[in-house]
């Protein structure tokens, strides 16, 4: 088999587990009104049902790092994907919150060992000029997969209960667990042009968190990263809710549209990041970071607007393009933090980026978005995720600065 067709092959099964990562990821926040109604959760008791896998995620993260590092990715890979399936499913065996807390942390388990390992191995099967598009394919199964997660769990819980939801989006996860196991793992580095370390070389873990810690573009693009995931992960968890409570839809209508509008933006946006990004690359290397600040910039208004209006030609529109805006960011980002570390340590990069932008991103937000309702009222509430993603901006436009004086060098 060709490289270029080992290539194609990888990306393709990585892209296909990673459309399931995200439908099981989601799936708790396509169903929040049918279990807040059975099982009597509190908003914020909901909110931790999200982040419940998240915490774990974040925590196990830098422990799946350095096996990537070391050791063959893919066997790591397709364990973590038979161990969040079962555990997706065992959610919907859930009697009580911890009967679902503790299931959706093993999900985060799961998932950890997937996200550390994956992206490293599309870095080293693509170029610079190509990948930027690669990692546009391999995240596009980000919306695609939420967007699923939220209509199949909208229309499963109403046809047969919630739990069966749970039951049918886990169990698949399972056939892609061997599927893994077919790539032909690439040597790391193998597509850099200038690989800083030569191929083999291996850091203690100290001189690896000791080169991150060194790394200012790393450092403040992972700050950037870290508001721009809080504010995508509240829109994510609550914006289905929010449609049943202000604009009056059905969980199953609530989540079809929601979940329509974040397939299609999200393909749009995905892939204009990644293929804009490259293209852009011939007139500055800077490219990513630029698309990157200016989107975040751009997308705070319309956020507001999509939660302040009732009338569904402004709202729907306005979610539409929020999160386009948002969803722009996922290719460029992670090329820059794959391009600014060196290939053997990218699996621990990219572990410990996934630790600080869930630890402090995502696994908070809902909750912190819950609290807030109990409190304010659920629209108050999500007003935090604009002003997140303009503090987003602000950092990213700096790590323009940083990353131009890091050159100069």
């Amino acid at each position: 088999m060709s490289d270029r067709r080992q290539a194609r092959v990888a990306l393709a099964i990585l892209t296909g587990i990673n459309f399931l990562n995200y439908i099981d990821r989601y799936v708790p926040a396509a169903v929040f009104e049918p279990i807040k109604r059975e099982l009597h959760f509190s908003d914020a008791q909901l909110g931790w049902t999200i982040s419940a896998f998240m915490v774990s995620y974040s925590i196990t993260s830098p422990l799946f790092g350095r096996f990537g590092d070391l050791f063959i990715r893919k066997h790591g890979i397709a364990a973590g994907v038979a161990l969040w399936s079962l555990a997706t499913a065992g959610a919907g065996l859930a009697r009580s919150f911890w009967q679902m807390f503790i299931p959706r942390s093993l999900v985060g388990v799961g998932e950890a060992a997937y996200a550390t390992m994956a992206p490293g191995i599309i870095a080293d099967f693509y170029e610079e000029q190509r990948r930027g598009r690669a990692l546009a394919v391999f995240y596009a199964a980000i919306p695609a997969g939420s967007a699923l997660g939220f209509v199949l769990g909208g229309r499963l819980s109403e046809l047969y209960g919630w739990r069966a939801a749970f039951f049918a989006v886990g169990l698949p996860g399972l056939l892609f667990a061997a599927l893994v196991l077919a790539i032909q793992e690439p040597r790391r580095g193998a597509a850099d042009r200038d690989p800083i370390f030569p191929p083999g070389a291996v850091l203690t873990l100290r001189e690896t968190y000791r080169m991150l810690w060194k790394n200012r573009v790393y450092g403040v693009v992972t700050v950037g990263f870290i508001a721009y995931t809080f504010a995508l992960g509240g829109l994510v968890g609550w914006i289905p809710a929010f449609l049943e409570r202000y604009n009056g839809m059905t969980t199953a209508r609530a989540n079809e549209v929601f979940g329509a509008i974040t397939v299609v933006s999200g393909f749009l946006g995905t892939f204009a990041g990644g293929f804009l990004g490259d293209y852009l690359l011939r007139y500055t290397r800077h490219s990513y970071l630029w698309i990157s600040g200016l989107c975040m910039f751009a997308g705070a208004p319309i956020t507001v607007l999509a939660l302040s209006s009732r009338d569904p030609a402004i709202f729907l529109p306005a979610i539409f393009t929020a999160e386009f805006f948002l969803f722009l960011n996922t290719g460029p980002l992670n090329a820059v933090l794959l391009g600014c570390v060196p290939a053997n340590i990218r699996a621990t990069a990219m572990a410990v980026n996934i630790f600080f932008i869930h630890a402090l991103g995502d696994s908070i937000s809902p909750p912190i978005i819950g609290i807030l309702s109990d409190r304010f009222g659920l629209y108050r509430a999500t007003l935090i995720t604009p002003a997140m993603m303009l503090v987003s901006g602000a950092v990213l436009a700096y790590a323009i600065r940083v990353e131009k004086s890091v050159e100069s060098r």
